[in-house]
């Protein structure tokens, strides 16, 4: 038997073949120009047929192996389809058919990072270069759809309190009463616990100074010694220390007026000769400095080093 190709190479199946291609129409070639459509059922065969070339190159866009110069031609090529079939709708709506413009449901696409997002421009109508498939991929071309960084703006010390009012700082807390009733019970039981240990340190604070006056602080016992320590322990132990001084010092002027009034310099004092003598080299200094000039005084003190002149 045979084999297919020989008995398609037979003088029969050419006969053949060659009576159907005749009784066959011409095939029709789609119009250059849209405007030279007159049917509107031509028009909607012609966009048909548009889009089945583009969802076929579309298909084969999708595959990456393809090597970018032919990626890049059948991007073109789709591109160039995709302003052809508008052309045919925008005849359609001319001859009385419908608006394809206006679509209703958006289609949804996956973007480079496999996130299910929004087609932009899905039926794409309008002005704009558009990428398919892995054209999407391309060098120079995946830089275009990545997102730039989100920079966050930095605010200004103004735009931080020009929204601070005087609520910001408690200030209408008190408006409406509320606050007020809920801390009043709360408030005089903390009123009244400062006044009565103020009254306690102050009772503490006259038994320690009566210690103090008395002498008997030091080696006090019981409540006496207890209400001293108290005290100090209470931040008052300067007054306490400035209260015994006071008294030391009466004391000891007690017994200077008993000794015979005579007073007792515990520091050494000049005398008369010796303040002159300090009032003289001060206003020498004066004049020196008035009327002389540095050089003069620095040689004048080298001098006086050299001779070994202290006055």
């Amino acid at each position: 038997m045979a084999r297919n190709e020989e008995k398609a190479q037979s003088m029969l199946n050419r006969f053949i073949t060659m009576k159907q291609e005749e009784k066959r129409k011409p095939r029709e070639r789609r119009p250059y120009l849209a405007s030279e459509c007159r049917d509107l059922a031509d028009a909607e065969r012609w966009r048909s047929e548009i889009l089945r070339e583009i969802g076929a190159k579309v298909a084969e866009i999708q595959n990456e192996g393809l090597g970018e110069h032919r990626l890049r031609d059948l991007n073109d090529e789709i591109n160039k389809l995709l302003r052809e079939r508008g052309h045919w709708e925008r005849r359609i709506v001319e001859l009385g058919g419908r608006d394809y413009s206006r679509s209703s449901n958006a289609p949804l696409m996956t973007d480079l990072d496999g996130n299910i997002v929004a087609v932009p421009n899905p039926s794409g109508r309008g002005p704009g270069y558009r990428y398919f498939g892995a054209a999407r991929k391309l060098p120079g071309v995946r830089e275009l759809f990545d997102k730039p960084p989100e920079t966050r703006k930095r605010r200004t010390r103004y735009e931080i309190h020009k929204r601070i009012n005087a609520g910001y700082y408690g200030y209408y807390d008190d408006e409406d009463g509320v606050l007020e009733r809920l801390e009043a019970p709360a408030e005089k039981r903390m009123r009244e616990e400062v006044v009565s240990e103020w009254h306690r340190v102050e009772r503490v604070r006259r038994e320690a100074m009566k210690g103090v006056v008395s002498g008997e602080v030091a080696a006090a016992g019981g409540r006496s010694g207890e209400a001293a320590r108290e005290v100090l322990f209470e931040g008052v132990e300067e007054e306490v220390e400035e209260e015994r001084k006071r008294e030391e010092e009466k004391r000891e002027r007690e017994r200077g007026e008993e000794a015979g009034g005579e007073f007792v310099a515990h520091v050494p004092l000049p005398d008369e000769k010796e303040i002159e003598r300090m009032v003289l080299e001060r206003k020498k200094k004066e004049l020196l400095s008035k009327y002389a000039s540095d050089t003069l005084q620095v040689e004048q003190e080298e001098a006086k080093e050299m001779l070994n002149v202290r006055r």
